[in-house]
């Protein structure tokens, strides 16, 4: 069974202790590949677990998550109750224990599953305040079949452009937020990709298009970015990014803008589609497929590909729709955070400027956004002259590429987008970490033999990984291995208790290093005094700080 990391319990521990305090709906906030269908599948397990008759649903708006969610318990529970009920799959399967819905096609039909005692609601941030929406109807109808029902909402974005924050407000779904992981936090321990913002020769000017609902009209807002020499310069800028890059998003600001976008881009000699909205779900999932396979280089899109979209390999993200909306700047920023095999980080080109209005995206939480969108002038960036990569104004050495900037020419003129724009982290990640202590000791084996526990500290955090030397054939063999390269002599020791009598002889690394080593596992690289460096010790927990 799949381990949860020690933020993904603590999610659930805090939905918990909020329900043991009687508390109502609870909000968990989790960020883009910080693994949250693996937390509602765990969810899922511990409830039935505890009450082995209980009913369950789990609410999303579009057919991709309700078959991510739905497969991803399976994963972790090959055993599970689960069925699915959605119109666009073509499966209607109310009678399973844990049923996986599309809103659309239950928002009226919530007498089909009798009396519900848990429901779960994906992309939480999509439930609209009003009482008489599809969420809102099927949530009454379950309350007067149970009023004990217990509510869930997680989402990577508590908040919406309308309404403010999910858990205040007059006609509020969710009573509070009880769990909130940052981006920052799991980026530096190496959970999520870290994100580089080059500053871009061109920045869209939106002066004096209109808005409408906190947001700007989109046929105008279309009208004003949708020009051939701006959008012939932004493609001529991201192909010249992306030719060492494996996958590409560009977000843009209406079909035609799309369009326009994705022929330019053919015209390099990058191959190119464009999803959107109205596109056909058959010939959208051979896109989305050519493109997770790699055959298919980039893809723009129109307001399709900011949730529920997972192709770890995007290490490229284009931003060329403006948008007042925070919440659709993190998650169109988002689909570049998941960690992937040989992806050490992910670019942003910030056309748009959002991050000059929202800040960078590791500060952008349900509380900064109440406060309002980033003051213009603070915490402003320079690009470093070796990569271009967005570095604080006050940053001597960029942590990209180690270059010193040069001192700035005050007579000289400066690049709109490279004056303004903020980076997109608050703080540079390193992929070393140089290490502040190590620990030996016995750790669990659980159904097998006892292992040796090996915990890594830097400041901010940490991480757990294990070494077999009680196993046996491959994980034996990994065990010597790592013996022998951290400078233990031989015989190699054959049980923990002489591994630690003997912990003397080992040396401690200088710097360790985590990358992604799957699609739920990383690996860990440490790196010795000498510049010797040992890789693949699997990660299993992370220490806090």
């Amino acid at each position: 069974m799949l381990r949860l990391r020690e933020y993904q319990r603590a999610a659930l521990e805090a939905l918990d202790r909020h329900w043991d305090q009687g508390g109502g709906p609870g909000l968990v906030v989790l960020p883009t590949g910080a693994g949250k269908a693996l937390v509602i599948a765990a969810l899922i397990r511990d409830w039935l677990e505890r009450a082995p008759e209980a009913r369950i649903c789990v609410l999303t708006h579009v057919r991709e998550l309700v078959v991510q969610n739905h497969g991803e318990l399976l994963a972790y529970w090959p055993e599970a109750p689960a069925g699915i009920f959605s119109a666009g799959v073509g499966r209607r399967e109310a009678g399973a224990q844990v049923v996986f819905c599309s809103i659309q096609s239950v928002r009226d039909r919530a007498d089909l599953f009798g009396s519900i005692d848990l429901i779960v609601i994906d992309e939480a941030h999509l439930v609209p305040r009003s009482g008489e929406t599809g969420y809102g109807r099927f949530l009454a109808a379950a309350r007067a079949s149970n009023p004990d029902l217990k509510v869930a909402g997680f989402t990577a974005t508590p908040y919406r452009l309308d309404s403010g924050r999910l858990d205040e407000g007059e006609g509020r779904v969710f009573a509070r937020i009880v769990y909130e992981a940052l981006v920052g936090d799991l980026i530096h321990q190496g959970y999520l990709a870290p994100l580089v913002c080059k500053a871009t020769a061109l920045s869209l000017d939106v002066t004096g298009v209109p808005k409408r609902g906190g947001d700007y009209v989109p046929s105008a807002l279309e009208a004003a970015v949708n020009r051939a020499w701006i959008t012939r310069a932004a493609v001529e800028e991201m192909v010249s990014y992306g030719r060492e890059r494996r996958a590409w998003l560009a977000f843009c600001a209406g079909l035609a803008h799309a369009a326009a976008v994705r022929d330019a881009i053919r015209a390099e000699g990058v191959s190119c589609e464009t999803v959107t909205g109205e596109m056909g779900k058959r010939e959208r999932d051979r896109i989305v497929r050519d493109f997770r396979a790699g055959t298919i280089r980039c893809l723009t899109s129109v307001g399709v590909l900011s949730t529920g979209f997972n192709v770890p390999e995007v290490d490229l993200i284009a931003l060329l729709r403006p948008t007042q909306s925070a919440g659709l700047y993190v998650q169109q920023v988002g689909r570049a955070l998941r960690r992937a095999p040989g992806k050490a980080d992910a670019i942003v080109l910030d056309y748009a400027g959002l991050v000059r209005m929202h800040g960078p995206v590791d500060a952008v939480t349900a509380r900064s956004v109440a406060l309002g969108p980033a003051a213009p002038g603070i915490a402003r960036a320079k690009p470093c002259p070796g990569c271009g990569a967005l570095i604080a104004l006050n940053a001597s050495t960029c942590e990209a590429c180690w270059v010193e900037p040069e001192a700035e020419d005050e007579e000289a003129p400066h690049a709109a987008s490279a004056e303004d724009a903020l980076p997109i982290l608050s703080e540079p990640v390193s992929p070393w970490r140089e290490l502040a202590s190590w620990r030996l000791g016995r750790g669990p084996g659980g159904s097998g033999p006892d292992r040796l526990e090996v915990a890594f500290r830097w400041q901010g955090g940490g991480c757990r990984v294990e070494v077999c030397l009680e196993h046996s054939g491959h994980a034996r063999e990994k065990a010597v291995q790592w013996w022998r390269a951290f400078g233990g002599a031989d015989p190699v020791p054959m049980s923990i208790d002489a591994a630690l009598d003997r912990s003397d002889e080992l040396e401690r690394p200088d710097a360790v290093r985590v990358e992604a080593a799957g699609r739920l596992t990383e690996s860990v690289t440490v790196r010795f005094s000498d510049g010797r460096r040992f890789r693949d010790l699997r990660r299993w927990g992370t220490l806090a700080a």
